[in-house]
């Protein structure tokens, strides 16, 4: 095996490219966990079973099982894989975002950005100016993956990287990513955003302990080079019995966040609502409902606001002179 086979961006990048070519189509057995660069001793002795495994250089080649043998990091993620994509049992998570709150602090992103390892440029939240026309007043519009019950970008995913977990939250496995980027085609929302190059990573982090530990729903994974980002609802976070980042790190108690079958969302600041009651009384809406897809988050619409639009302009201004158009 050649020296630059070990490196594995290349591996990556190879695999990408082998499922790209759907070389995998024609029978190619499925060996979850077996690796080429792991050969067993010499002297063990053949089985007569021939399997069909992917190099990292992208070739197909047929060997005997004796010759292989588990490798740790996807045997790993293998035995994790099924817990992972099932969630947490009888849970059914959603976010409300009120709108008559948000005045684009920016807290939510910089927080969700940290804690992710990811920058602006790629930011899985958004704070967009929005206004319905001339005539009516602008507001301020937190937008992130809507996790949806009926997912298209699910549907379309190829390799099965992109799931949704019985418990609602949709989630990307970047090691199954192969760029093709048909999920963000087909996302009616426009919120997932494509590592176009290699990303460029803001805060320190232990890189290698990271992606040895890395699983879906694990916040500490960098991002890759030609693979899909978004929203993960923070799995991290609700397995510890703690609120998705956004949710802690906004000050004005924009974000809402609970679980569906318990009636019930709580804000950063602790307080919590009954969700079919304030859904009732604010006049709760879910974006583009005429679709199908049955989003899991709600908005609340942006009347009687507690601070000026004008108050988050600021930032807003701040944001456009970091992002101008090339």
């Amino acid at each position: 095996m050649k020296e630059d086979d070990k490196d594995l961006p290349q591996e990556n990048s190879s695999r990408r490219n082998f499922l790209r070519l759907g070389l995998l189509a024609g029978g190619a057995a499925a060996v979850t966990g077996l690796s080429m660069s792991a050969l067993a001793k010499e002297d063990d002795a053949p089985t007569g079973e021939k399997v069909k495994v992917l190099t990292t250089d992208g070739k197909l080649v047929e060997v005997d099982s004796a010759h292989l043998k588990e490798s740790p990091g996807c045997g790993k993620h293998a035995h994790s894989g099924k817990q992972i994509r099932e969630g947490i049992p009888n849970r059914k998570f959603a976010m409300v975002v009120d709108l008559s709150r948000c005045k684009n602090a920016l807290k939510c992103q910089d927080s969700c950005n940290k804690n992710h390892y990811i920058t602006g440029d790629n930011a899985w939240l958004k704070v967009y100016n929005m206004q319905e026309e001339k005539d009516t007043a602008p507001y301020w519009m937190p937008m992130m993956c809507q996790h949806c019950d009926e997912p298209a970008c699910v549907t379309v995913c190829p390799v099965d990287a992109t799931f949704k977990r019985k418990d609602g939250i949709v989630l990307i496995d970047n090691e199954r990513c192969i760029g093709c980027r048909f999920c963000m085609a087909a996302c009616p929302y426009g919120t997932r955003v494509f590592n176009w190059s290699e990303p460029k990573q803001e805060f320190e982090m232990a890189v290698e302990d990271v992606k040895a530990n890395y699983t879906p729903e694990h916040a500490g994974m960098p991002s890759q080079m030609g693979t899909v980002d978004k929203c993960d609802f923070c799995p991290h976070m609700i397995d510890m019995g703690e609120m998705p980042h956004c949710v802690s790190a906004c000050p004005n108690d924009v974000f809402l966040f609970g679980d569906i079958y318990e009636d019930t969302v709580t804000n950063g600041s602790g307080q919590s609502f009954r969700l079919s009651k304030l859904l009732e009384d604010k006049a709760g809406y879910r974006l583009l409902e005429e679709l199908g897809t049955k989003p899991s988050v709600y908005y609340l619409p942006p009347v009687n606001r507690t601070d000026a639009y004008e108050d988050g302009l600021e930032n807003y201004d701040e944001f456009k002179s970091v992002h101008k158009p090339e």
